[in-house]
Order: C-alpha cells, then structure tokens, then sequence
C-alpha cells in the first residue's frame, strides 16, 4: 500500500472485508467522485469498475484499510485525473457548447456512502449541471484539488498526494480555482443571491412549462421565465441541422419563441417532468409513431419562482446511458413531412389538395 493509500485508508486498524452491499456502497463512493471530475456518467463508469478492481481485487477490501470510503475516493479521483488529462485535447475541440451527461432520477445513488440525509441537499448541488460547468472551465489539477479539499474534505497534503505535487501547490490550485468559481457564480447571480436547493414551487413551475412548450404558448412561457434567462444546448455536433442551438440563447423572448417552435413544427415527441443532476428538469421522448425513446434531457435552475437557466443534452453519445435512443433521422423526417402538410394548398374546409 502506497503512501498516499495510507493517507486515505489507513492502517491503524483492522477491518472485515466489505459485504456485496458495502462494495455496492463503494463503488457509489467511487463513481460519484469521478462524475464530478470528468461529468461524464460512461467515463466514470469505466472509473468506477477500474477502481473496485483496485480497492477490491478479491471482492473484499484489504483488511489494513480503515476507511474504504476515503481510500475509494482517492483511487477514483487519481484515475479520473488522468483521464481528465489525455482528453483534455478531444474536450478544448469539442463541437459547440460543452453540458455534462445528465444524472436522470435520485442522485443520491451516485454519492458518497454513509452520507447522512441532511447532506443529500449538499450532495445533489455538488452534482448539479451548474456546478459541473463551472468546474469544466478549471484546468484538471485545478479541478481536483478543488474537490478534494472543498468538497470531499481531503486536507491540502491528501490532495498534493493524489495529485502528484506539493502540499503547498495543492493549496494554491485550490484557492485559484475556487477564486474562479466564485467569481463566475458572482457574476451569474449579478441581481440577487443564489437559488435556494428546493424550490417548493419548482415542481409546478416545470409542469406549467411544459404545458406552455408542447402548446407553444409564448406569452405563457414568457411569463415563466425570468428576463435573462439562458438556453444552452449540447449536441455535439452528432444531431441531424435544427435540433441543436449552436450558440447560447439569452432573453425570455427569444427563449421563449425558440421553445414555442417545439410544438409549432409539429416534432412528435412530448416532454416529461423529472430530476436531472439533482434539480428540476425535463426528458423528451420521440412518439411510438417514430420509434419512440429519448431525445434529449433538460436541467433546469429556478430562482424567485422563474426559469434562469436550461441546459440541454440532446447529442446521442451523452445520452446512451438513457437508451433506448430516438432515432433523430426519423424525428427529423416527420418535422420536415409536417412541415410540407402545413404548407400544402388546401380545399375549402377539407384535407390538403394532392
């Protein structure tokens, strides 16, 4: 066991090895830690598996371990750094806007064992879209001495040995990165403080407005969203021309008229209420009469009873984790045949001429 490994396991004690439910709980641990550093919910799989393989070779946890929760965080985060690393590249290349792969449903699944029902609120905001983005503009060492310290509570020596530097480089990349993303969410929250976690209203707010999109009621959705809201949409470069913004969309009436087109083109798909990354949001389902599955997925952030912010994921690669996938080619063919019968002459009161 290395050093490092002492530093998160210890070996002051001894321990059983882990119960199928206590690897389950660890492999959580582990995948949790590496969604945070790379967003990606297939990367941290991977991770994840390369991790247990590690923290429990045999289907148990080295006895010398006292706490395999501490040890499995720390093995997951260095192999996520190196990931994070060698596609640094492939991500600074990257097609259009970069949003995570969605966590769609409980979040909780995906944290750290034995966390305790008050600290579900803290964890799920750790996972949030928002903070996610936020943590894609920091460099890798950045982005994990920053988790580390703030948000798994590795003491800056911990974190230099999982990052592979000094304890005092590891306080200094912890505090600039910590700097930038304060300094980002100042400028995002310009005109008021930050969301609270649980909007009480947000369940109603996002069946309202899918109400409003799939009715294509501008001024219904104008109303719900506030004055500078954002849509960002990712895809990737991997969806067939229409289906992605290729730049971020400010205002509420521009936001809300590229939404009302969802029902105005006649897309034949419907929207559906669910948690993605922690927060309110939405998935979108291609109807049976394309071959149905999803379309894509839709963080929502609420503040003051409004919409601020949509961050949305319809590129396939981000979404496999969801299959079954729409297939995009036939949702845009039916949007094109919609279009054709809406633009077709048509006989006084009857159907469109042939």
């Amino acid at each position: 066991m290395s050093r490092t490994e002492r530093a998160a396991g210890g070996r002051t004690g001894r321990r059983r090895g882990a119960s199928p439910t206590d690897l389950e709980d660890l492999r959580r641990v582990a995948f949790g830690a590496a969604y945070r550093m790379l967003g990606s919910v297939t990367e941290a799989e991977d991770v994840a598996q390369d991790a247990m393989l590690r923290v429990a070779p045999a289907g148990t946890v080295d006895v010398a371990v006292v706490n395999p929760a501490a040890y499995t965080t720390t093995v997951a985060t260095r192999i996520a750094l190196d990931v994070l690393r060698s596609a640094r590249v492939r991500r600074e290349s990257y097609v259009g806007e970069w949003v995570p792969e969605p966590l769609v449903g409980d979040v909780v699944a995906a944290g750290s064992a034995g966390r305790e029902a008050a600290a579900h609120a803290e964890l799920a905001d750790d996972l949030s879209t928002a903070f996610l983005v936020l943590l894609e503009t920091l460099t890798p060492a950045e982005r994990a001495a920053f988790l580390l310290h703030d948000v798994f509570g590795y003491p800056h020596r911990e974190s230099a040995q999982v990052i592979g530097t000094t304890e005092l480089a590891a306080r200094q990349l912890a505090s600039r990165a910590r700097r930038r993303v304060a300094a980002r969410r100042e400028a995002e929250h310009a005109s008021g403080p930050p969301p609270a976690r649980d909007d009480p209203h947000a369940a109603e707010l996002v069946r309202r407005f899918i109400a409003a999109t799939e009715e294509g009621d501008v001024d219904a959705l104008v109303a719900l969203l506030a004055d500078d809201v954002a849509l960002t949409g990712d895809g990737g470069g991997n969806v067939p021309a229409g289906f992605a913004v290729s730049r971020p969309v400010s205002g509420n009436v521009a936001v809300a008229r590229l939404l009302s087109g969802f029902a105005r083109r006649g897309a034949p798909a419907r929207l559906e209420p669910t948690s993605v990354n922690g927060g309110p949001g939405m998935i979108a389902y291609a109807d049976a009469s394309v071959g149905g599955g999803v379309i894509g997925t839709y963080a929502l952030r609420v503040e003051n009873g409004r919409i601020t912010r949509i961050d949305g994921v319809i590129n396939p690669d981000k979404l496999r984790h969801l299959a079954p996938l729409a297939d995009l080619e036939a949702v845009a063919a039916e949007i094109r045949a919609a279009g054709r019968r809406r633009r077709a002459p048509r006989a006084p009161g009857g159907p469109p001429l042939p």
